[in-house]
């Protein structure tokens, strides 16, 4: 499917963050591209990007997007761009004659909408609209959004003037083809140059079908205001991970996302955040195998930080949508090598001080039980997903915070005994839950 995406108009309200709108960064990453790359997850790699005030310089970046992520942008010039948007989408009509994906310009979604809206069944010379029914939604500045009335599952009115209303505009569209005609008409018989004005043309058809976001993410950043809050939404969106542990969630995930708020400013890459945290595990590691008090505290302050930078790669990815399965991969193995040496580092500490053989056993389990507990994660965490049970999550999270306490404490040898010791009982109940409730299944016939 094709996506055209208005993006002619000059924003005046937000000049101050940036001369063109659509390349103001939202954390880091310009609002156009933001948009692009929600759509691209969504699975759409065919662009039209209609530009007016300022287009030089947004087609020259759209043209370094489309090279980066590999999909084709199509320039269309909106000659009178100070005029209505309805004039932008009508102006792609020598470009698309099939049913296409339609975006503002300066609307972030989340890229789930996109998915199962471009799916939503159309009949002949229908279009349908996103709407957000949460009239309580503090994303949406009442004095600017445009409001929708809706009956029996489609629009029948719509305007920023309304005064009675049942949903909002967010924005999104999936057109077929009809929506030009509408435009036409509504400029030439009605002298409205809106988007709106064509679609209250097709609503007083019943051609105007509602899909209903429920509680998707999607916001209209037009000011100071709205940008602020956009950027926090995003930040909120990375907060909610079901597998986080106890001490990811209460410790080191408020400090992460203040680090990675800032970080994603910088054109540093999640990988170079999971190489940066490796980096401080392996210090951390030396410092344990030196042997010394100093040594010790010194070292579990740097696992601690290193656990606390791991948490960024995974927001920064997520908040400058740079996610990918080689990023999530690379992370988990540099994890691992970094719990290895640390419990060696540990280990060897512990054997400077006692000189006793069976002080390698206790480091051997440690290590065990660390990969296991890690290796069974993944199945764990997705029986745990869908049960209605609390649970708490033992993971790497309270390994390095133990490792972190042992090392304030002094107390190498029983740190080292109750990572062993949590660590593997841990693997065994997991083995024990998944076993059970695969035995609970029903078996298909």
């Amino acid at each position: 499917m094709k996506c055209l995406i208005i993006a002619a108009g000059r924003g005046t309200r937000l000049e101050q963050a940036g001369i063109s709108k659509p390349l103001i960064p939202v954390l880091g990453i310009p609002i156009i591209e933001r948009i692009i790359r929600a759509a691209t997850v969504a699975g759409i790699r065919e662009f039209y990007v209609v530009s007016g005030y300022n287009r030089a310089e947004l087609r020259q970046f759209l043209d370094r997007v489309a090279g980066k992520l590999q999909i084709a942008i199509t320039h269309i010039t909106n000659e009178h761009w100070e005029k209505g948007n309805g004039l932008s989408v009508l102006v792609a009509q020598d470009y698309i004659a099939e049913n296409f994906l339609l975006m503002m310009g300066d609307h972030l979604v989340d890229p789930s909408l996109l998915e199962n809206l471009k799916k939503y069944p159309l009949s002949d010379g229908e279009i349908a609209l996103a709407v957000d029914r949460n009239l309580n939604t503090p994303l949406v500045d009442m004095n600017d959004v445009t409001k929708v009335k809706t009956a029996d599952g489609k629009v029948t009115a719509i305007g920023k003037d309304l005064k009675e209303f049942n949903g909002f505009d967010t924005g999104v569209f999936l057109c077929s083809p009809v929506i030009f005609d509408a435009l036409a008409r509504s400029i030439s018989q009605d002298k409205d140059d809106s988007l709106s004005g064509g679609i209250r043309n097709l609503a007083a058809e019943g051609k105007v079908r509602v899909y209903d976001v429920e509680d998707t993410f999607w916001i209209d950043i037009d000011d100071q205001n709205g940008l602020k809050k956009a950027e926090n939404a995003l930040i909120q969106q990375v907060t909610g991970k079901f597998n986080d542990g106890p001490v990811s969630r209460y410790i080191n995930r408020p400090l992460s996302l203040r680090l990675s708020r800032r970080l994603a400013k910088f054109t540093i890459s999640p990988n170079q955040i999971s190489g940066l945290s490796f980096l401080f595990s392996m210090l951390a590691a030396g410092l344990f195998s030196l042997g010394g008090y100093m040594s010790l505290l010194t070292g579990g302050f740097l696992a601690q930080v290193a656990s606390i930078i791991d948490g960024c790669d995974g927001e920064i990815a997520r908040l400058k949508c740079l996610e990918s399965p080689f990023g999530g991969w690379f992370d988990a193995v540099l994890d691992r090598y970094a719990d290895a040496f640390m419990l060696l580092g540990l280990t060897w500490h512990a054997y400077l001080l006692y000189s006793k053989p069976a002080v390698f056993l206790i480091g051997f389990m440690a290590i065990i039980g660390s990969f296991m507990v890690s290796y069974t994660a993944d199945k764990y965490d997705g029986r745990m997903q869908h049960s209605a049970k609390g649970h708490i999550r033992i993971g790497r999270d309270i390994r390095v915070f133990l490792i972190f306490l042992g090392s304030l404490l002094n107390q190498v040898f029983w740190t080292l005994t109750v990572v062993a010791t949590v660590m593997n009982i841990e693997t065994v109940r997991r083995i024990y839950v998944c076993r059970t409730e695969a035995g609970n299944r029903p078996v298909k016939k």
